[in-house]
C-alpha cells in the first residue's frame, strides 16, 4: 500500500506514493491532516452538495425503497390467488420469494465491490433499469410457466442488490451525527411502509381487475418514475464527505482485505447475526401471515375456503395496513430511543434491537396459538410484536454506518445483505412452507388441518427471535472499542490492533 511523502519544492508540498509494508487499513490510523487524502479524482474538491440537495435526494432514495419494498410483497398479497392458479403447495409458492432472496444475496457482494470503487449512482441506475424489465415481465407469465415466473423473480433481485447495497452508504456520505440517524431511520421506515403497502395494491388490483397478474404490474410503473428522478437528483458524494468536510477518502484496497477487516470488527459480525434473524422473521411473517389468517378464518367457519379466484383478500388489507403503521410506529420510536439512551449508554442501540426481538417472541407466540380462537386478539399481538421487530430497521442500519469506515461500508453492507437473506429470508418462508407441508400430510385435503400445521411450523419464527436478541447483547459488549477506533480519523491517531495503511508527512 502506498504511504505519502511530501517534499517540499517552491514553496509546494507534493505527494509522492511509496511502498508500506502494512497489509491492512484501520480507519484511526491517519495522521494529521486529512488533506493528504484529496490526491484522488473523487475526492479533489470539496463536496459541492447543499443541504436542500441532500434533502432532496434522500426524498428519491426512500421513494424509490418504497417502490422497491411494494414489489417485493405484493406477491404476498395475491398469494392465494397464486397458488390456485398455478395449482401448487405451500412449500413451491415459498419458492418464489427464495428464488428471488438467493439472486438478490448472490449479487450483494458484487455490488458492495463495486459500490466502494466505482461511481454509486451509475450502478444503481443500471440495476433498478433490469429490475423495471423483469418485473414487468413477470405478469405476463401463463398458467403453465410457473418456471418462467421464479426465473423472473430471481432476476428481478438484481435491481434490489444494486439499490440496497449502495443508496444506504449514499445517505451516510450526505449527513453525519443526529441527521445522519435522522435519514436512515427515514429511509429504512420505508421497509415495513413499503410492505405493508404492497399486500394492500397488490390485493386492490387483484380484486379491482380479477387477475392477479395486473398487480404485478403497478410498481414498474411507478418505479420508472423513481428511476428518471434518481437520474436527475441524486448525487454520488465523496465516500467518507460527512466525516471530513466533504473531502472524503480515498484508499486502495483488496476486497480480501475488505473482508478480513470487517470480519475482525466483533459489532459488525454480531449485529448481522442479529439482522439475519430479523430478516428470518420478517421474511418468514411478511409472506405467510395472510395466508395463515386466512385459514384460521376459514377454521373458524368466519369464511369460506377459496375455491377459484378472485380470493377473499380482506386480510391481506388489514395486515398490509398494520405492517406500514407498526413500521412507521416501530422505526420512530427506536431512533427516539437510540437518541435518548445513546447519551447515557455507549451501547444503547443493540441493546434497543435486543429488547425489540426478544420482546417480539412471546408476541408472536400469543398470536400464533389465539389464531384459532380470535381473529382481532391476533391482531393485537402482532401489532405489539410488529412494534418491536420495527424498533430495530433504523438502529441496525445505524449501528453498521458508525462502526466501519466510509471506504468500506458498500461492502459491509453487501456482506450484510447476503448473509441476512441466505440465512435468514431467503429460506425462512421455504422452511415454513416445508414444515407445513410435512405436518399437514399427516391429515391431507382439510381445511382444518391446512391450518393447524401452518401454525405449528411458524413457532420456528419464535425461536428464532430469542436467538436474535442473545446475539444483539453480545453485539452491545464490543460496540463502544469499535465505534472509538472508526471515529478516530478525524482526531488524533491512535496505535491500532492490526497493521494499518499509515499516511504521514515527512520532510527532507
Amino acid at each position: 500500500y502506498p504511504e505519502l511523502d511530501y517534499e517540499r519544492g517552491a514553496g509546494l508540498q507534493k505527494p509522492r506514493w511509496s511502498r508500506c509494508s502494512s497489509s491492512g487499513l484501520r480507519y484511526g490510523s491517519f495522521v494529521n491532516s486529512l488533506s493528504s487524502l484529496a490526491t484522488a479524482e473523487e475526492v479533489v474538491q470539496k463536496s459541492a452538495i447543499s443541504p436542500r440537495r441532500s434533502y432532496i435526494a434522500v426524498a428519491v432514495l426512500c421513494y424509490v425503497n418504497l417502490i422497491n419494498y411494494m414489489e417485493r410483497y405484493t406477491i404476498a398479497g395475491v398469494l392465494i390467488n397464486i397458488q390456485k392458479f398455478f395449482d401448487i403447495s405451500d412449500s413451491v409458492a415459498a419458492l418464489l420469494q427464495t428464488v428471488f432472496i438467493c439472486s438478490f444475496l448472490l449479487l450483494a457482494p458484487l455490488f458492495g465491490y463495486l459500490g466502494d470503487r466505482y461511481n454509486r449512482k451509475y450502478i444503481m441506475i443500471a440495476g433498478l433499469s433490469i429490475w423495471l424489465v423483469t418485473a414487468a415481465s413477470s405478469s405476463f407469465v401463463s398458467k403453465w410457466q410457473f418456471w418462467l415466473l421464479m426465473l423472473l423473480r430471481g432476476m428481478v433481485g438484481v435491481g434490489e442488490a444494486s439499490y440496497s447495497t449502495i443508496a444506504p452508504t449514499i445517505i451516510g456520505d450526505l449527513f453525519s451525527g443526529t441527521q445522519r440517524s435522522a435519514m436512515i431511520c427515514l429511509f429504512y421506515i420505508f421497509i415495513p411502509v413499503g410492505s405493508g403497502l404492497g399486500y394492500i395494491t397488490g390485493a386492490g388490483i387483484a380484486n379491482a381487475t380479477g387477475d392477479w397478474r395486473w398487480a404485478l404490474r403497478i410498481t414498474p410503473i411507478l418505479g420508472a418514475g423513481g428511476l428518471i428522478l434518481l437520474t436527475l437528483l441524486c448525487p454520488n458524494p465523496p465516500r467518507g464527505a460527512a466525516e471530513t468536510q466533504g473531502e472524503g477518502v480515498a484508499m486502495q484496497s483488496s476486497y480480501r482485505e475488505d473482508v478480513k477487516y470487517l470480519l475482525k470488527n466483533k459489532s459488525y459480525v454480531w449485529s448481522t447475526l442479529g439482522v439475519t434473524a430479523t430478516a428470518f422473521l420478517v421474511g418468514a411473517l411478511g409472506f405467510w401471515t395472510p395466508a395463515f389468517l386466512s385459514r384460521a378464518q376459514v377454521f373458524q367457519g368466519l369464511q369460506q375456503p377459496c375455491d377459484k379466484e378472485p380470493c377473499n383478500h380482506i386480510d391481506s388489507y388489514i395486515f398490509g395496513a398494520v405492517t406500514v403503521v407498526t413500521g412507521i410506529l416501530g422505526g420512530c420510536l427506536g431512533t427516539a430511543l437510540s437518541r435518548w439512551f445513546s447519551k447515557k449508554r455507549s451501547n444503547a442501540d443493540p441493546l434497543i434491537c435486543a429488547v425489540g426481538l426478544l420482546g417480539s417472541a412471546p408476541c408472536l407466540f400469543i398470536a400464533i396459538f389465539v389464531a384459532s380462537a380470535s381473529i382481532p386478539t391476533t391482531y393485537v399481538f402482532i401489532f405489539l410484536g410488529e412494534v418491536l421487530i420495527s424498533l430495530n430497521w433504523a438502529v441496525m442500519a445505524d449501528i453498521l454506518l458508525y462502526v466501519v469506515i466510509p471506504t468500506r461500508r458498500a461492502t459491509a453492507e453487501a456482506l450484510q445483505i447476503s448473509v441476512c437473506h441466505l440465512l435468514g429470508d431467503a429460506g425462512s418462508p421455504y422452511l415454513v412452507g416445508l414444515i407445513s407441508d410435512a405436518i399437514s400430510k399427516q391429515q391431507p385435503d382439510t381445511h382444518g388441518w391446512n391450518f393447524q400445521s401452518l401454525k405449528y411450523s411458524l413457532l420456528v419464527c419464535v425461536f428464532v427471535g430469542v436467538l436474535g436478541g442473545l446475539f444483539f447483547f453480545l453485539c452491545a459488549l464490543f460496540i463502544a472499542d469499535d465505534r472509538k477506533a472508526t471515529q478516530r480519523l478525524p482526531s488524533e491517531p491512535s496505535e491500532p490492533s492490526e497493521p494499518p495503511l499509515e499516511l504521514s508527512n515527512r520532510e527532507k
